[in-house]
């Protein structure tokens, strides 16, 4: 793979048009990525919810959380969920779009005023609801992505729009596929 160059905020910030051109109502699941183990990463054309396990063969359960007074997982960052619009544009290839650590990638508006914490998203035949967990940029991000673009998605602007993404629980479990298309439940 050629050397890719981290984006300077003024081309990070060039990309916003297009990122906020995202579908408000109907999206599309871009890709899904299952992390069997720290580090590791699967694309995956099809994959199962579950509302214990959350995409099953994920390693979220068994990694805990540090939010959790036990370290147990923490339900309500069951999934990691990012703009694909978003994703396309730090990542500066689709191929790399895995690195930034989520299971999904929408091609939709996650911004709070669009889907806030309660919405219910459909996609396959599952139901996920949108959490009130925040999803910042950490030290992984910066090495992959370069420090501008962490300061991009946790900028205003960045957090406005969920550019880091949005964590999610499984309301109803189900199959998913790359190109089903994601609606607001309610």
């Amino acid at each position: 793979m050629a050397e890719v160059k981290h984006l300077t905020m003024a081309e990070l910030e060039a990309g916003l048009d297009e990122i906020r051109r995202s579908p408000r109502d109907e999206g599309i699941l871009e890709m899904i990525v299952r992390r069997p183990q720290t580090e590791e990463r699967e694309n995956l054309e099809e994959g199962e919810l579950d509302v214990t396990e959350g995409l099953v063969g994920d390693n979220w359960k068994s990694r805990g959380s540090s939010l959790t007074s036990d370290g147990s997982s923490h339900l309500d960052m069951q999934l990691n969920i990012m703009n694909s619009r978003a994703a396309a544009h730090v990542a500066q290839g689709r191929e790399r779009w895995q690195l930034a650590g989520d299971q999904l990638f929408i091609d939709m508006d996650l911004s709070d005023e669009n889907l806030p914490p309660g919405m219910q998203l459909g996609l396959g035949t599952a139901v996920i609801a949108v959490t009130d967990q925040p999803h910042n940029g950490c030290k992984k991000f910066v090495a992959r992505f370069g420090l501008e673009a962490m300061k991009f998605v946790n900028s205003a602007v960045g957090k406005q729009l969920h550019l880091r993404g949005i964590n999610a629980r499984v309301i109803q479990p189900g199959v998913i596929r790359v190109g089903d298309a994601v609606v607001k439940v309610h």
